[in-house]
């Protein structure tokens, strides 16, 4: 009989598995920009259930499975060593990407390569840029958009010998060592919190549920009957149904298609109670409805009740004759921050912060006890390496990350408030993505912006408001496949897992590796065929926008309304209550993360999606109980699967056509 997957005396882990999950990573890095920029076919990464990654671990748990029963031999690969694969892939997939290289070259090269007259970069920004930071060689940028002359008959190898590199060292060194040190900062707190979300909470992680399931039917030697499952075999055949007929249809357009996307703003009146429903879309996508069907009730209920009591409170606002000009929003880098209603998420994302730390309190302070030698360590360490070492390594990241700041020109007490913002945002987001289940997550608000509803915009004078804006452009607001919650994610899955050190290892190896494989993957395509031939118009506009963003707050004497402020503190008080009820009253239905994505632009994608899976779950539990929910689980595992399987089935097709179908939301 097989250990289960956190048996303490389950088999260690051996050395092929971090090494061929590393290498597997490093591979999807050098494809990833091609893939999804050049060919524009569905993303191989993407949100925090990447695609290949679970592509590549389907084919991986069948074919180990399959070879082991034809030859009668052991599993090349056991079931955690598979899981251990996969999440080394989902963490370098997140760095080819949005995570970090999609936008990073372009955020370094921006402010000279868009200064126009008009906009007055050069004049007003270019002085507080130390030269370090970008590249001092013009026509290396010039390059960069415009592409080498002749790339695109140049082999990648003589594209890569091509590329001016003199000028890029200076700059990619130093963004690498803040980028190295933040990720450092991650590993550390993971270390240190993941006692007291793993073990003390006990928090649900819906995204693990399936590729642990299949983890464990390959180790016990059950992956035919978990595959051909009935239920299992039933759910998989819509989205395979689905994105046949639809994928077949983007090549022969005589073939119908089956809609995906239902607006539903044309239904609901411009003006009145129900003004803020006029732009409400309706996304189908099954692989999420599947994640829903797996999350916590209270939670997928709170995602789709929040989102909709959003909408519904701008036609309140509206009824009383509150029109609230978006001016009062002033400055603002929130991603998907259009109106003052929505600095809310400012304050409630303070509140839920302070209310994980007031959880966590007793670990934490068990924790400087240990760190500062007043108690001797547990003996049953459940994490990678001793929290001693995690706590004067977060310490000590987190000073050299303020002295990276300063060393640039930023105010002291900036870097010090803008650090412990940027960490703060990132374990709140990283909390809504684990527990919730959230595939595909956006910020509704950045860092910086609380900083300003709080305390102005003088703590952005000069060069601290362009390093501000350009270092949070790089790694902390585009969270769609952030760093930590995988982080989290390998935590739990490395529980009780043996080396321990070898598991870590593994994962600050893949980290390296694919940070290394994307900054040369993407400055090979954009050499070869220049960022204007390229699909970056998202990374551009973006970009700009910082950049603009950054030369009103540094040129211009602007301020936030009194509105921002307002909202910051009811957005306070609404999440103190929620907090409060969801501690202190057992039957409480509602989750305080439903509250802070409720203006998440993920939800207007998902919402639709948690609210079938919130109504799947309660009337399988309300009329069959856990007999009947153990049974229909497999056929919303079997709708993750056939999403999933048909996305990375015509992304190979993508490969050798000029056109995709594209499965997932990019």
């Amino acid at each position: 009989m097989q250990s289960s997957p956190h048996n303490p005396t389950a088999p260690p882990i051996r050395l092929r598995a971090p090494i061929f999950g590393l290498l597997l990573a490093v591979v999807i890095c050098l494809l990833t920009p091609y893939n999804n920029i050049f060919l524009r076919a569905t993303p191989l990464g993407g949100g925090h259930f990447p695609l290949a990654p679970f592509f590549v671990f389907l084919i991986l748990a069948v074919c180990t499975s399959l070879i082991a029963r034809i030859f009668r031999s052991r599993l090349l690969l056991t079931g955690p060593e598979l899981l251990i694969i996969w999440i080394e892939m989902v963490i370098g997939s997140g760095i080819a990407y949005t995570g970090f290289a999609r936008t990073f070259l372009i955020n370094l090269t921006a402010p000279v390569h868009f200064a126009t007259p008009g906009n007055r970069w050069d004049e007003v920004l270019t002085p507080f840029i130390p030269p370090a930071l970008t590249p001092t060689d013009p026509q290396a940028i010039e390059l960069l958009y415009n592409g080498i002359t002749g790339g695109r008959d140049m082999s990648w190898l003589e594209v890569v010998r091509a590329i001016p590199w003199a000028p890029w060292l200076s700059p990619l060194l130093l963004w690498s060592i803040f980028v190295l040190l933040c990720y450092m900062v991650m590993l550390f707190l993971i270390n240190i919190l993941s006692r007291q979300w793993i073990h003390n909470e006990r928090m649900n992680f819906p995204l693990l549920k399936v590729p642990e399931m299949i983890s464990q039917a390959v180790s016990n030697g059950q992956t035919g009957s978990f595959f051909l499952n009935r239920f299992l075999l039933t759910g998989l055949c819509i989205p395979v149904f689905l994105h046949l007929v639809n994928g077949l249809n983007l090549y022969y357009p005589t073939i119908p298609s089956i809609p995906t996307l239902f607006l539903a703003g044309p239904y609901f009146s411009d003006s009145g109670i129900l003004t803020g429903f006029t732009k409400l879309k309706i996304y189908l996508y099954p692989s999420f409805i599947g994640f829903a069907f797996l999350t916590s009730r209270q939670i997928s209920f709170s995602f789709w009740f929040f989102f909709l009591s959003g909408c519904l409170l701008y036609g309140i606002l509206n009824l009383f004759g509150y029109t609230i000009p978006v001016s009062e929003l002033g400055v603002t880098f929130g991603p998907t921050l259009a109106r003052p209603e929505e600095m809310q998420m400012i304050g409630a994302y303070g509140v839920f912060f302070l209310f994980l730390v007031w959880l966590a309190r007793l670990h934490l302070l068990d924790v400087c006890r240990q760190s500062f030698f007043l108690k001797k360590p547990s003996p049953e360490r459940s994490e990678w390496f001793d929290v001693r070492i995690s706590f004067w390594g977060a310490i000590i990241g987190f000073a050299a990350i303020v002295w990276w700041y300063i060393r640039l020109g930023m105010a002291p007490l900036t870097a010090v408030v803008l650090v412990g913002a940027f960490f703060m945002i990132m374990l709140v987001a990283t909390r809504i993505i684990c527990q919730g289940g959230l595939a595909y997550f956006t910020l509704t608000a950045a860092p910086t912006d609380g900083m300003i509803a709080l305390f102005g915009t003088k703590l952005f004078a000069g060069a601290s408001g362009l390093l501000a804006g350009m270092s949070q452009k790089v790694l902390f607001v585009d969270l769609r496949e952030s760093l930590l919650p995988s982080l989290l994610h390998a935590r739990h899955l490395n529980q009780n897992r043996r080396p321990a050190l070898l598991l870590f290892s593994g994962l600050a190896m893949t980290i390296i590796a694919s940070m290394t494989a994307s900054i040369l993957a993407m400055m090979t395509l954009c050499y070869r065929y220049g960022i204007r031939e390229l699909q970056l118009d998202w990374a551009s506009q973006t970009t700009t926008a910082v950049f603009d963003n950054i030369y009103r707050l540094v040129a211009m004497d602007t301020s936030t309304g009194s509105w921002i402020l307002i909202f910051a503190l009811a957005g306070a008080v609404v999440m103190l209550v929620l907090v409060t009820c969801y501690h202190r009253i057992y039957w409480w239905p509602i989750h305080p993360l439903g509250y802070l994505t409720a203006y998440s632009s993920a939800m207007r994608i998902l919402w639709v999606s948690f609210f079938i899976g919130w109504a799947c779950n309660a009337l399988c539990m309300r009329y069959g109980g856990i007999v009947l929910f153990k049974k229909l689980q497999y056929f919303f595992i079997g709708l993750i699967i056939g999403d999933f399987l048909m996305g990375g089935g015509w992304a190979l097709v993508g490969l050798f056509t000029d056109v995709s179908y594209q499965v997932l939301p990019d």
